[in-house]
């Protein structure tokens, strides 16, 4: 007969969308095992971001992204941590086919990394898609707005919702994913006015990005807001200059390696002291370039 435990440490996607209307919800992407170690302490869920393609590996878009990276980089946060809620982002091209494609790409997500939701892109074109997943079993984070794997049909990364005229649409998005059974929903580079009313009108939580600090929720790129990345969009505040850290301790090393500093005897290893064993060998002297006149 199997055990349960009582209390499960790690939040589920219940427990987001419990949170809405309480307090505020903190996230952060995380790619890696020691950045979601960290995080983990602060946030009530980490993302594992498609946007790993571009901070991580040097894409231009998410749009190549593949699936198996988007595993590999998951099962790493989800080892990494312990209380915050895992989602992992679907990549382009392996849910909008169908919604049995989405499914059968979203459990091997699930089961391979043990996240506790994903995360697909897309408003009323991906509520049926949603809606089967669902059902059977798998959570999901919307995310409407700007989607970043549709920058080809935007023509770029443009903020969405900037004129009345284009209100509808969103809020309708807004309204179906709700209806559809996601447990929450992220709004990127929208226009703060719109991103407020969604939020007062749906009854899940959203997750802003460049939307409104009416949203239920924060989310932003770790890389972006710790000083990581050498450009990044107007809504990304930077709470730490960790960039530059970098660059001044890889330029203290490389000039005390220059300069046979370090490794100093406080970093190297001496003999075991044993008795009655010969000495080692006088090290060679160093050989020296003659001058070219010679």
């Amino acid at each position: 007969m199997s055990t349960h435990s009582e209390s499960r440490k790690r939040l589920m996607a219940p427990n987001i969308t419990a949170l809405k209307g309480d307090r505020p919800i903190v996230s952060l992407t995380s790619y890696h095992a020691h950045t979601a170690a960290i995080a983990d302490k602060h946030c009530d869920f980490l993302l594992v971001g498609d946007s790993l393609g571009m901070v991580m590996h040097g894409y231009e878009t998410t749009v190549p992204v593949p699936l198996d990276l988007m595993i590999m980089h998951g099962k790493a946060v989800v080892r990494g941590s312990k209380r915050s809620l895992i989602v992992v982002d679907m990549p382009f091209g392996t849910y909008e086919e169908s919604p049995s494609v989405a499914f059968r790409n979203a459990a091997r997500v699930m089961k391979e990394t043990d996240c506790g939701a994903v995360k697909l892109e897309g408003g009323r074109r991906m509520a049926e898609t949603i809606r089967f997943l669902v059902d059977r079993g798998i959570p999901v984070m919307a995310h409407i707005g700007m989607t970043p794997q549709s920058v080809n049909v935007f023509g770029g990364f443009k903020t969405q919702g900037r004129t009345l005229d284009a209100w509808a649409a969103i809020e309708e998005d807004a309204r179906l994913v709700t209806e559809a059974g996601a447990f929450a929903v992220v709004l990127e580079a929208m226009a703060a006015p719109l991103a407020e009313r969604i939020t007062q009108a749906i009854s899940i939580p959203t997750i802003g990005i460049g939307a409104s600090p009416g949203c239920d929720g924060q989310i932003l790129v770790m890389e972006d807001m710790l000083g990581l990345s050498p450009r990044v969009p107007k809504f990304v505040k930077e709470f730490g200059a960790i960039g530059a850290a970098i660059d001044r301790a890889i330029g203290s090393y490389a000039g005390e390696v220059r300069a046979r500093t370090f490794p100093d005897a406080s970093h190297t290893y001496g003999l075991k002291d044993t008795v009655g064993e010969p000495s080692p060998p006088a090290a060679p002297a160093r050989a020296t370039k003659k001058p070219k006149n010679q």
